[in-house]
C-alpha cells in the first residue's frame, strides 16, 4: 500500500471535460491524519500503521484510548484505523499524511458504510420478480416457498428472503481522482460512493 487516508463524503457534483460531457464527481474531504501506531512483524508479527482522523474532547474517548494517545503525546482523535504496509521504514509515529501525497489520474479504492434502507423485501432486496397480476392471482409480491420438501426439511443457510438491507461496508475499487484542492484538504473523484454526505470513509492506493 502507497497511502492511506480517513475522511467524510462532502457530497456530489459533475465537472465538464473539453468535449462538454458531464462527468458526474465525488467530493471527499480527507485528513489530515496522524500515524498513531506502527506495528512490525517483531512484535505483532505484521506490518502496519495506524492512523486518526478527527480531534476530539478527551471525555469522550475510554481510558484505554486516552492511554494510547499519551503514551505518544498525540492530541485525542476520534477515528482510528489500520492500513497494512510493506515496509514501516519511512514512518513514524505523530507523522502527518495528507492529500498532498495523490496525485490527480491515480486509481483510489474507497470504503464506506452504504445508505440503511432498512427492513425491505425480497423483490427490492434481492430483484427477485413479482408474481402475475392478472384476477384470481394471490401470489403477488409473496416469496412462496422456501423449503426444499422432506429432504432436507430445512431451509438452507444464506437463503435469499427479505431483511435489513444497506448499512453495510461497501467498498468501490479503481476510482480515478479528477482533481485535488489542497487547501481545503479535498479531491474530486469519477463516480459515486457508498453512504451519505457526512458519513466517514476511507481510501488506500496499492
Amino acid at each position: 500500500m502507497t497511502i492511506g487516508l480517513l475522511g467524510k463524503k462532502i457530497g456530489m457534483t459533475q465537472i465538464f471535460n473539453p468535449e462538454g460531457k458531464a462527468i458526474p464527481v465525488t467530493i471527499l474531504e480527507l485528513g489530515p491524519c496522524t500515524i498513531t501506531d506502527i506495528k512490525n512483524k517483531t512484535s505483532h508479527g505484521y506490518e502496519a500503521i495506524q492512523i486518526g482522523y478527527l480531534n476530539v474532547p478527551t471525555k469522550k474517548l475510554s481510558k484505554a484510548q486516552i492511554g494510547h494517545f499519551k503514551k505518544w503525546q498525540i492530541a485525542p482523535l476520534k477515528y482510528l484505523k489500520e492500513y497494512k504496509i510493506y515496509s514501516s521504514q519511512n514512518f513514524k509515529i505523530g507523522q502527518n499524511i495528507t492529500i498532498n501525497d495523490l496525485s490527480i489520474n491515480q486509481k483510489i479504492s474507497v470504503s464506506g458504510i452504504s445508505i440503511g434502507k432498512g427492513f425491505t423485501g425480497y423483490q427490492k432486496r434481492h430483484h427477485f420478480s413479482r408474481g402475475p397480476m392478472s384476477h384470481g392471482s394471490k401470489n403477488h409480491r409473496q416469496p412462496g416457498s422456501i423449503g426444499a420438501g422432506t429432504t432436507p426439511g430445512r431451509v438452507f443457510l444464506g437463503k435469499r428472503m427479505a431483511g435489513r438491507m444497506g448499512n453495510k461496508q461497501v467498498t468501490i475499487k479503481n476510482i480515478h481522482i479528477l482533481d485535488i484542492n489542497t487547501k481545503n484538504n479535498t479531491i474530486a473523484i469519477k463516480g459515486c460512493v457508498p453512504g451519505k454526505s457526512g458519513n466517514i470513509v476511507s481510501i488506500y492506493q496499492k
